[in-house]
């Protein structure tokens, strides 16, 4: 399942604070602010999604997320590779790394990352 952009900004907030009151993650957002009311309809949002979950303090909630940050990311490079680059790794990176302008610095060291994980796969 996936969140819309105003669900994964919220997400990115309560991602990097771990756990946070709806008046926490509203100080996370630049000026103008968004109203209580909308931050609360995205927490739900998420909430029912089953990226968050919360616990209650009297009448407060204190939402954390239930989804690690790495684990939505790698589903959503995923599904970009399977929708976009016919479910093909290689064609991804082909794409990846002609169109985004990677210094041969960058390109070196994701080329050391790959042999890495070459080298680390034929070991198991």
């Amino acid at each position: 399942m996936q969140l819309s952009k105003t669900e994964e900004q919220l997400m990115q907030y309560l991602w990097k604070r771990k756990k946070a009151f709806l008046k926490d993650l509203l100080e996370d957002f630049a000026e103008p602010k968004p109203a209580t009311t909308t931050v609360a309809t995205l927490l739900k949002r998420i909430k029912d999604k089953g990226f968050i979950d919360y616990k209650l303090f009297g009448k407060s909630r204190e939402y954390y997320p239930i989804i690690k940050k790495s684990d939505y990311f790698s589903n959503h490079v995923n599904g970009l590779i399977k929708n976009f680059f016919n479910d093909s790794a290689s064609q991804f990176a082909s794409f990846f790394t002609k169109e985004t302008n990677l210094t041969t610095k960058e390109l070196e060291e994701l080329k050391k990352i790959i042999d890495h994980q070459i080298k680390e796969q034929k070991n198991d």
